[in-house]
């Protein structure tokens, strides 16, 4: 029983399609799943029957990157009408568009070739394109031996060719998700490394924290439980699966318990 409430698919930076994910959640004996792609909804519009069909309970999801004072914080988004984030997802992807022109221009002054045509090339079921995109096409370039290479020498935070691009304020991204009757989760908050950061998005109108995640110790889950209890948020958990792009984190390595499950399906069945 329980979900994992955070994979992606081949709509964003993963490469199962929607469909797989459900298979994987099936085999799983999940009760429930959650598709959070960066920026769309797409996937859980094609699975939702699917999903039904095999007796799982497909929740919508999607994961926003967004910033609090120039620091970068990850929102995940739940059980929302799923027509009613396509325009604040739209506008978030047209930035990635530009942020990723950047990056191609500064992989470019350093001699490696990487047009936006081989991006989508290689990935061309992508709606959201973006690092890991770009890191794969210089993988198959030769330009580095596998996409860790990539994000360690130039794609990653600080290094030569990052570009942060224009993000949505965690603000912003709550409201978006609450406007459009869903609920919004910190993720994966050990990553946040530093805690007046955490301590001050704790203070904004989150409604859930990620406690449970894939590459936790169960030390880690255990402080983050208690800080859920402390503030009163639910709690959710998942994998952060992405399929061979990231083999390290497999799908089910994490998960949400059923009471979660429940309050997130009863939450979206009230305005499905």
């Amino acid at each position: 029983m329980g979900a994992d409430l955070h994979c992606h698919s081949l709509y964003s930076d993963g490469t199962s399609t929607p469909k797989e994910l459900v298979d994987l959640a099936i085999r799983s004996k999940f009760s429930a799943l959650s598709i959070t792609d960066h920026d769309t909804v797409s996937a859980f519009d094609e699975a939702r029957l699917y999903a039904h069909e095999n007796g799982v309970r497909l929740i919508p999801g999607v994961e926003i990157s967004s910033d609090h004072f120039g620091e970068s914080v990850h929102v995940l988004g739940y059980a929302f009408k799923s027509d009613a984030l396509d325009e604040f997802c739209s506008f978030h992807r047209k930035r990635r568009v530009e942020r990723n022109k950047v990056i191609l221009e500064k992989l470019q002054k350093r001699g490696m070739e990487v047009s936006e045509e081989e991006v989508k090339k290689l990935s061309p079921s992508a709606i959201t394109y973006g690092r890991p995109h770009i890191a794969q096409v210089l993988v198959t370039k030769g330009y580095v031996t596998d996409i860790g290479e990539a994000f360690k020498r130039y794609l990653g935070e600080g290094k030569s060719c990052y570009e942060k691009g224009e993000r949505w304020s965690v603000e912003e991204a709550i409201e978006a998700i609450h406007k459009a009757g869903g609920m919004a989760v910190l993720a994966h908050p050990h990553l946040i490394k530093k805690g007046a950061l955490v301590r001050a998005l704790l203070d904004l109108d989150f409604d859930g924290i990620e406690a449970y995640y894939a590459s936790m110790l169960p030390a880690e889950n255990r402080r983050w439980v208690e800080v859920a209890i402390r503030h009163k948020l639910f709690i959710t958990g998942g994998s952060d699966f992405h399929g061979s792009v990231k083999p390290h984190s497999f799908f089910g390595s994490s998960w949400a318990p059923e009471e979660t499950v429940d309050l997130l399906w009863n939450h979206f069945s009230s305005h499905a």
